[in-house]
C-alpha cells in the first residue's frame, strides 16, 4: 500500500514513514492512532487551559505536568515530534515553577511566565498537529 501522507511542509510535526513502521505499514491503523491521538491530546490541553485561566494553587503545576506528560508519552509514540518536544517543554517548565516556594512571589510569578510561554508553543504545536491531520483527511 503507498503511503498517502502529509506533504513536506509537516515534517516538523510528524515522522510519517518513521509512524508507519511503528504500525506495521498498515496506514488506516495508523490514521486511527492519529485520531485518537487528536482527542487525547485535546483533553488534556482543555484541562491546562482551565488551570491556566484560574488562579494559580499549589496544585496548579502538578496538574499541568502529568497532562503535558500524557501528551508527550502519546506523541512520542506516533512519531510526532514537535508535539513531544512542546509537551517536554511545558512539562519541564512546570515541574520548575512546581519546586518554587510559595512564598516567593517574585520567583514563582517569573516561573509561571515562563509556563504560559511553553504553554503558548504547545498550543501553536496543536494547531499544527491539527492542520497536518486536515491535510491527510483525518
Amino acid at each position: 500500500m503507498s503511503s498517502s501522507g502529509p506533504g513536506s511542509e509537516f515534517s516538523h510535526v510528524i515522522d510519517w514513514e518513521e509512524a508507519m513502521e511503528q504500525c506495521g505499514d498498515d496506514e488506516d491503523f495508523l490514521r486511527e492512532l492519529l485520531s485518537d491521538l487528536r482527542g487525547e491530546v485535546d483533553a488534556q490541553v482543555v484541562k491546562i487551559n482551565e488551570v491556566l485561566s484560574g488562579p494559580l494553587n499549589d496544585q496548579s503545576f502538578l496538574l499541568i505536568m502529568r497532562a503535558s506528560h500524557v501528551i508527550k508519552g502519546a506523541s512520542s509514540n506516533l512519531m510526532c515530534q514537535e508535539l513531544r518536544e512542546c509537551a517536554t517543554n511545558l512539562e519541564q517548565a512546570a515541574a520548575v515553577a512546581n519546586d518554587i516556594n510559595r512564598e516567593d512571589k517574585a520567583a514563582l510569578e517569573e516561573e509561571a511566565t515562563k509556563v504560559r510561554e511553553k504553554h503558548a508553543e504547545l498550543t501553536k504545536a496543536v494547531e499544527n498537529y491539527h492542520e497536518m491531520l486536515n491535510s491527510v483527511e483525518i
